[in-house]
């Protein structure tokens, strides 16, 4: 296989598409959707989220230092793509989207009820990083839909339709190809 130089990108890709909820000190909700986010520890439970400064949440997030990630579904690929195109400055992106506000149990943000996953964060570092600032939170609390739940009482990914988003463009996640290890267990 040849291979070719490219000046230095982003190309890290599939990445997960994600609504980001938040609340301001005087109780206004925004949703906006952010691709440039995952997972950075597990003990503690930690994720990021990069946000440019100048988006209308931005300045939500950095003054109660809470957000609520809410992973998406093909059912909300309409509205993932809606909030992150339109600005909470001129409207109410939770109804133009028709998405229904829950609330976080352990920060004081919405939630998306739609979202099969809601993973409630407090952000313990912001690192600015030229286009974006990085907000490094770690995980209080996890909603998980029922209606996504195995008998064992799993969560089932595949049943999810969980979105990633590639160089403009979002896709349908589901499909098991293998499991952690299958590589190397013995076979029978």
């Amino acid at each position: 296989m040849n291979k070719i130089s490219w000046k230095p990108g982003n190309m890290l890709y599939p990445l997960p598409a994600v609504l980001v909820t938040c609340r301001d000190k005087t109780g206004a909700d925004n949703v906006l959707t952010v691709a440039w986010t995952g997972t950075v520890c597990s003990d503690p439970a930690m994720l990021y989220i990069s946000v440019r400064p100048e988006r209308y949440s931005y300045p939500m997030i950095k003054e109660t230092g809470e957000f609520v990630v809410n992973l998406t579904t093909e059912e909300l690929v309409h509205a993932t793509d809606y909030c992150g195109v339109r600005s909470g400055r001129e409207e109410d992106k939770f109804a133009a989207a028709g998405l229904t506000k829950g609330e976080a149990q352990k920060i004081n943000a919405p939630i998306i009820m739609e979202s099969p996953v809601n993973i409630e964060c407090r952000v313990k570092t912001v690192m600015p990083l030229g286009s974006h600032d990085m907000f490094l939170a770690e995980v209080v609390n996890i909603q998980v839909s029922e209606d996504y739940l195995n008998e064992n009482g799993a969560f089932s990914l595949a049943d999810a339709g969980l979105l990633a988003y590639s160089h403009g463009r979002y896709y349908s996640m589901g499909q098991e190809l293998g499991s952690f290890g299958y590589s190397v267990r013995k076979k029978g």
